[in-house]
């Protein structure tokens, strides 16, 4: 299944990359807001494409390998800074970060993201992460319950972490943990209002969210690439922000009003900015991404 990139048209808008400048794509994912942002710089420009996922960069490498001013490094985007040090960069005249995952992380990779097939509980980008079928061994119920309800805002979260702590087996596969899960919750889980009766929201939804955001720090990443942001991008700079859940948007919308209290940015999205019914119609997993975006007026000088 091909990778669709997510507003792309309304990424490379706010952004605006013109010829010469240095981008940095933090979630690079298969490279398709990469490219379109390589056809707007030039051959003068250049573009840092980061990813966590070693198939991802292996995939990157081959597809700009025609590219010299297409830098690929496999590290978590939390590592741009050193990154930029290390490969003595400048600071960015823009950043990009998705935080949605690529759609062969969901269809190809065998690591567990998706429920909708019987694969090993893995849930992690990076290979070298703790997986999460150990994860939850290690857990009690209170810190899975906990887990389930701060990472996936699960009303059943008890319910749920104590059939998980109660299961006869190690739970090894998604499919085992998903049918523990719909076990766990009410018959009429989420039920919703479509023809035909059609359920709104699969039960195992919020638990592989939680799980898999607490088994990659998702939430602390991002507010440790936000907190480091004035030392990535340059004055001037443009940062755009695709998030696919409430937690994550509150991280980054709290971020920049904070920032623009300090007068260190200024917002260029009042309003998140969401996909088109078109967009959606052609990409169904497009439709909860938002997209929050701000331009630096201040940064501090790196040594």
């Amino acid at each position: 299944m091909p990778h669709i990139p997510v507003l792309l048209e309304e990424v490379i808008k706010i952004l605006d990359p013109s010829r010469g400048e240095f981008f940095i794509d933090a979630t690079a994912g298969r490279g398709g807001h990469t490219e379109k942002i390589l056809e707007r710089i030039g051959e003068n420009g250049k573009i840092l494409a980061i990813d966590w996922d070693e198939d991802n960069t292996s995939f990157l490498k081959k597809k700009f390998v025609d590219y010299p001013n297409v830098l690929v490094e496999h590290a978590n985007y939390t590592d741009t800074p050193e990154i930029l040090r290390q490969k003595k960069l400048p600071r960015a005249d823009g950043l990009l970060l998705d935080l949605g995952f690529s759609s062969n992380q969901l269809a190809e990779s065998g690591r567990g993201f998706s429920f909708l097939k019987d694969e090993p509980l893995l849930m992690t980008y990076d290979q070298n992460q703790t997986p999460v079928k150990d994860l939850i061994r290690k857990m009690s119920e209170t810190e899975l319950a906990e887990a389930l309800r701060d990472f996936g805002e699960e009303k059943f979260a008890k319910q749920i972490a104590r059939a998980v702590r109660g299961a006869k087996k190690p739970i090894e596969t998604t499919g085992e943990l998903a049918r523990i899960v719909k076990n766990a919750v009410p018959k009429n889980y989420e039920r919703g209002h479509r023809r035909g009766g059609a359920s709104r929201l699969n039960p195992a939804t919020r638990t592989f969210q939680a799980l898999r955001i607490y088994a990659n720090s998702e939430l602390g990443n991002l507010e440790k690439l936000l907190n480091n942001l004035t030392g990535i991008l340059k004055s001037g700079g443009r940062a755009a922000i695709i998030s696919f859940h409430s937690l994550e948007d509150r991280i980054v919308k709290n971020y920049f009003k904070a920032m623009e209290k300090e007068a260190k940015l200024k917002i260029l999205t009042k309003k998140p900015v969401g996909p088109t019914f078109l967009e959606v119609k052609n990409n169904p997993r497009s439709r909860s991404a938002k997209l929050r975006a701000a331009v630096f007026v201040q940064t501090k000088v790196r040594n």
